[in-house]
């Protein structure tokens, strides 16, 4: 397998210094959507996490709303989407054949549209939530990037242990190399999901954790953490998940851990090991 660390977003929320821990707090902030395009050698090519789509860059206010696009915003001309980057690496968007998905928020699932012929995987309850949101859960979910009929391929949280955890889920039709594991707290319906590469296993998080002070225990700016605390679904799961993400980060054996939206941890991913 070979993997490509991209930013499918180009965020750029108000605050950088509360977001970003550097430059004036009236600046606007640098926050990516890290999203990993997987060449398989059987499985065609898998997705695991969109960004946004070919659509929402073209109208992210009608799209994701005012309130995402004012407080959050997408970056004039630097949002690239999945197709945009596999254009650039000379694949061929037609051999997208999964896309896995941490969990459904706007900025993760944008470009499901992007592949209507892909199988979508996604936890059963994660589905549940964004399919039939709460009025708390409105704002995240946008109705308009299922609405093409995705081809769903669901999953409950059993499964088999996996380093300290008690379930992990491997995908159907998908090589045994990419699992998911459940760990709800910041959805209804969230999980992590591992690639196991010849370079060592590497860890999506998605939204488990913001920055990456959650998993070296340093300073998180409080905008992220104020943040990451605003749109959890259950609050007190946050630091439960952030000190058993540490725990693994700590297990060695090569394993690479990253949050969907640090932009530190996907410059340091897309360099190649020495």
């Amino acid at each position: 397998m070979r993997v490509h660390h991209v930013d499918c977003a180009s965020m750029c929320p108000l605050a950088r210094s509360a977001t970003n821990g550097d430059g004036r707090f009236f600046e606007r902030g640098v926050m990516p959507a890290h999203v990993l395009i997987v060449e398989t050698d059987r499985h065609g090519i898998v997705v695991i996490d969109t960004g946004f789509g070919e659509a929402d860059v073209a109208d992210p206010r009608g799209r994701l709303g005012v309130l995402f696009s004012t407080l959050v915003g997408v970056v004039p001309g630097r949002a690239t989407t999945v197709r945009g980057h596999l254009a650039r690496l000379g694949l061929d968007p037609n051999d997208v054949r999964h896309v896995v998905v941490t969990h459904l928020d706007l900025d993760h699932a944008g470009g499901l549209g992007d592949f209507p012929h892909a199988t979508v995987h996604v936890h059963a309850n994660e589905k549940n939530a964004a399919l039939h949101p709460t009025f708390r859960e409105r704002e995240r979910y946008k109705q308009v990037h299922w609405a093409h009929g995705p081809k769903w391929k669901t999953y409950d949280a059993t499964g088999e242990p996996w380093r300290g955890f008690a379930a992990v889920r491997q995908l159907e039709g998908l090589p045994p190399e990419i699992l998911c594991v459940p760990m709800d707290g910041h959805t209804r319906g969230h999980w992590l999901v591992a690639v196991e590469t010849k370079d060592g296993p590497l860890v999506h998080c998605g939204d488990a954790y913001f920055h990456r002070g959650a998993i070296e225990g340093t300073t998180i700016p409080w905008g992220v953490a104020s943040f990451e605390s605003l749109l959890a679904w259950e609050r007190p799961k946050i630091a439960k998940n952030h000190a058993r993400l540490r725990e693994l980060a700590a297990t060695g054996d090569g394993i690479r851990l990253f949050s969907a939206h640090d932009p530190v941890e996907l410059e340091r991913l897309q360099k190649p090991l020495s």
